[in-house]
């Protein structure tokens, strides 16, 4: 009975007229079947920096499984100490269009305590949401592309252009050896188009699609007083405080609403085109509704809508540390005081460049910077020194939404989900900078999971309505004219 069922609707699959009917055709019959094998990937732990363990390797080895048992040829594409990435082709005889599908299969580190719906990677449903590492971000488009193949055979739905599949294995870290991996294999990476398949749906849980990501940079500032800690009552007006000396530092970098104040911060910046101001201004403001939901009494940016700030770098105090708090402070001057920040880019703004204009900042408010750790004689001889230490990072990425292929992209996609939220920038960064660098092929952004999907933190998950509607973009997507 179970054979004739599927046969029956293997028929009705071919009567699908468009791809995102096929996705949802085959959903209805397979949901079971697709969940199991979603729930056996992620059931693999996948943290990126454990690479001496076995289990990052054991996704790679899984994704080329799940392609080749779908008749795609697939395999590890390896540098030495790096986690291997995956290729995978689904050649299209004739086709004169490459589409290369990007997704990333590692993850975030987990704190085991704080997760309390269920373990990192023992994948569980509550309430229409599948918790799990990586449920969303972003093992999601991995398991929603798998499907739509599925459904696209079944229904006799071809791509029309020739497919391409590139899965990050350490995106979580930045993706320090991907560079290498482009350029050893440029020629077999070629494609007309990259599709980044991560990220978050938008706020208003629409569908969007994104032309553009931040990038970043991330530095610590330490500040110096005495070699050592001194008690306060002695030398509280006499010693200088580094904790003082920072908090004011880091006020003259940011005004309360928000503004850089680092002189030339903003100096490059590449303005949106009318296109793309139209864009942001027909998308749904859900300002008031999204600070509302997170408590925040005030908003920053004098009004101004956050995809228009986030088209602006920002200079972002991420940590501060010196000396102790709560039951274990103590009455001393502290001897050193650290303050972590991280730079969001924008088109334009080169990450050098801005990290250049940091140091000419802090110089100007009468510090001798140091890239490394001053030694005594550095400390008497200069009134205020500053260690200055980056840990690097990648420069931002913007598409135009008027090139026929992004024209093609927001087609394919409306065709299946109906109109769609158009923006020209993410909020967060991914590391697309080396990308458009190497390949020099427009990149976009294409997201599935839902925004509220605690990624990076413990309980993470996908809302089943988010996969169920990822396969139907997927589909759309694989089948683009």
């Amino acid at each position: 009975m179970l054979i004739r069922l599927g046969l029956l609707f293997a028929v009705c699959g071919l009567a699908a007229t468009t791809p995102g009917e096929a996705a949802r055709q085959w959903r209805a019959a397979h949901e079971k079947e697709i969940l199991a094998e979603y729930f056996e990937f992620l059931s693999i732990p996948n943290v990126a920096r454990d690479i001496e363990r076995p289990f990052i390797g054991k996704n790679a080895d899984w994704i080329v499984a799940a392609f080749a048992k779908r008749g795609i040829a697939a395999r590890r594409l390896t540098v030495e100490k790096a986690p291997p990435a995956v290729f995978a082709e689904w050649k299209t005889p004739g086709a004169t269009q490459t589409i290369m599908f990007y997704a990333h299969y590692d993850g975030q580190p987990v704190d085991m305590a704080k997760w309390t719906v269920t373990e990192p990677w023992k994948p569980k449903i509550v309430d229409g949401r599948i918790y799990a590492r990586s449920a969303s971000d972003d093992k999601a488009p991995i398991q929603a592309m798998l499907a739509a193949i599925d459904a696209m055979k079944a229904a006799g739905v071809a791509p029309k252009s020739n497919i391409k599949f590139f899965f990050d294995g350490e995106e979580e870290m930045s993706s320090p050896h991907v560079r290498e991996i482009l350029v050893r294999n440029k020629e077999l990476l070629g494609a007309d188009v990259w599709l980044f398949c991560d990220g978050p749906q938008h706020a208003s849980r629409r569908d969007q699609i994104v032309f553009g990501a931040r990038g970043v940079v991330g530095f610590d500032l330490t500040v110096y007083g005495a070699d050592r800690e001194l008690h306060s009552g002695h030398y509280g007006n006499w010693a200088p405080n580094p904790a003082q000396m920072l908090v004011g530092l880091a006020a003259s970098m940011r005004n309360d609403e928000g503004l850089v104040l680092i002189e030339g911060f903003e100096k490059g910046l590449v303005p949106l085109s009318a296109s793309e101001i139209a864009a942001v201004a027909a998308a749904p403001d859900v300002s008031g509704e999204w600070a509302g939901e997170l408590a925040l009494g005030r908003t920053l940016g004098n009004g101004e809508r956050i995809e228009m700030l986030v088209n602006r770098p920002v200079l972002n105090l991420r940590g501060l540390s010196s000396a102790a708090v709560g039951k274990a402070a103590r009455n001393v001057v502290p001897s050193t005081a650290t303050a972590s920040f991280d730079i969001r880019l924008v088109k334009g703004i080169d990450l050098k460049v801005a990290l250049e204009r940091v140091v000419e900042h802090v110089r100007g408010r009468g510090y001798h910077v140091v890239t490394k750790e001053p030694d005594a004689a550095t400390l008497r001889a200069y009134p205020k020194v500053a260690r200055i230490s980056s840990e690097g990072g990648y420069n931002a990425v913007r598409t135009s939404m008027d090139l026929p292929i992004s024209k093609k992209v927001i087609a394919a996609v409306e065709g299946a989900r109906g109109p769609v939220v158009k923006i020209p920038t993410m909020g967060g960064s991914l590391p697309m900078a080396v990308f458009e660098e190497i390949l020099a092929r427009p990149l976009i952004i294409v997201p599935i999971a839902n925004h509220d999907n605690n990624q990076h933190s413990h309980n993470e998950n996908l809302r089943l309505e988010n996969l169920w509607a990822g396969m139907e973009t997927m589909a759309a997507l694989l089948a683009m004219e």
